[in-house]
């Protein structure tokens, strides 16, 4: 009932490692950021962005007068697409150094900030390619300023120190996660949100389920990130509806903005396992597979897999979705397929079968897990089974449905 208080249309200012501007015309505050570059002696940025959205949102009438007023310049390049991949992250890199840039500006969803953000660490390793970075060649310590205008309600990155591309000639798609990537500035605007298409605003919005489950579970979590996940479920059980049947509903964007931001920073702290070490190697084998649907298929299976080893926390955490559990152990099938209803009560229904995957696929996704710079790390703080027998039957039970 909190919310009813809360003017949507005042601007607020959240402080995590990142400054983020949060609110209905968060957008207009790029004109303070663009004036605290230039007196930092950044008179050039890149502009990370997909080919469409960054205009068809309006953010960028706003971003192109802040910057000219400020005197930066600034080179666009305008062809991150989802999944974004070390060839996007090398020509970008060879644009804005050949230009000068002194910052990335990146608009969007997750994808082009994931992609300034690796950028941004090139930049100041003018000897270093994306393959380098993201097989872990090198350990950055530094990059260049970050500022992240966020156009999804899902990933979260505008508020943490990771990012994720693809390396699509050996289907790798690693993580990174390095303090010097955490955006100086973000800006979360709901009205730049109202356009996300139907799909779109199911995906990212059980993208930010996905993050708060598995940070509340890992085997590094804290009591901070169990208490943000389960505030960022209830928000998404209460506010995805309203947004998928009213796409412009604000105060449904707002709180969607809101859950998202806060899984950015739960998983910032918690981190991350099953779901997204299993989830990355499915897009990267198909990049046209959205990363939130991937998460969709795979979450039942997963909480079904970890629930007798973390059953209180998620019994608390998922009540807004699956009200009736008790945090007894024996509830995983129960819980998995109260997930599954949920899921299918927001449109979203698909399985790996539906995307294209069979049971002839299982050995090498499973391979992928345990090759993939970085997915082993994500494995090796699950709460459960850490082998590839366990990966194998998440996989496997995510093929068709559970009921």
């Amino acid at each position: 009932m909190w919310e009813k208080d809360i003017d949507i249309n005042e601007v607020r200012e959240i402080r995590t490692r990142t400054s983020v501007f949060f609110g209905v015309g968060a957008i207009k505050k790029i004109s303070d950021i663009a004036k605290i570059l230039k007196d930092k002696g950044i008179d050039k940025v890149i502009v990370m962005s997909g080919r469409n959205a960054y205009k068809a949102t309006g953010a960028w009438d706003y971003v192109e007068k802040a910057l000219k007023d400020n005197s930066i310049g600034y080179v666009n390049f305008a062809e991150v697409t989802p999944n974004p991949n070390t060839h996007h992250v090398n020509n970008a890199t060879k644009i804005a150094r050949d230009f000068g840039a002194k910052a990335v500006l990146a608009i969007g969803g997750g994808s082009p900030t994931d992609a300034g953000k690796s950028v941004a660490i090139l930049l100041k390793y003018p000897d270093k390619t994306a393959e380098d970075l993201y097989e872990f060649k090198f350990t950055p310590e530094c990059a260049v300023p970050i500022v992240s205008i966020n156009l999804t309600h899902g990933t979260g990155t505008e508020t943490n120190r990771f990012a994720v591309v693809t390396n699509e000639e050996k289907n790798f798609k690693p993580a990174i996660a390095y303090d010097c990537i955490y955006p100086m500035f973000a800006i979360d605007d709901p009205q730049l949100m109202v356009k996300l298409s139907p799909k779109q605003t199911r995906y990212v919005s059980i993208d930010a389920v996905n993050h708060v489950v598995e940070a509340a579970t890992s085997t590094v979590t804290s009591p901070y990130c169990v208490t943000l996940a389960r505030e960022v479920i209830a928000l998404v059980a209460k506010y995805l509806p309203k947004a998928i049947e009213n796409p412009e509903d604000l105060t449904a964007r707002y709180y969607l903005a809101y859950a998202a931001m806060m899984g950015g920073v739960c998983f910032d702290n918690g981190l991350l396992h099953y779901t997204h070490a299993l989830e990355h190697p499915l897009s990267a084998v198909k990049p046209e597979l959205s990363h939130g649907l991937g998460l969709a298929i795979l979450l039942p299976a997963v909480v079904n897999t970890m629930y007798d080893n973390r059953a209180s926390i998620l019994a608390d955490i998922l009540s807004p979705i699956v009200p009736d559990l008790k945090g007894e152990k024996g509830e995983g099938e129960k819980a998995a397929k109260g997930i599954e209803k949920w899921l299918q009560s927001v449109g979203v229904p698909e399985k790996l079968t539906d995307e294209g995957f069979s049971e002839a696929d299982v050995d090498k996704l499973v391979d992928l897990v345990f090759t993939t710079p970085s997915l082993d790390g994500l494995i090796g703080i699950a709460p459960a089974g850490k082998d590839k027998d366990t990966v194998r039957k998440i996989y496997q039970a995510s093929l068709k449905p559970l009921q």
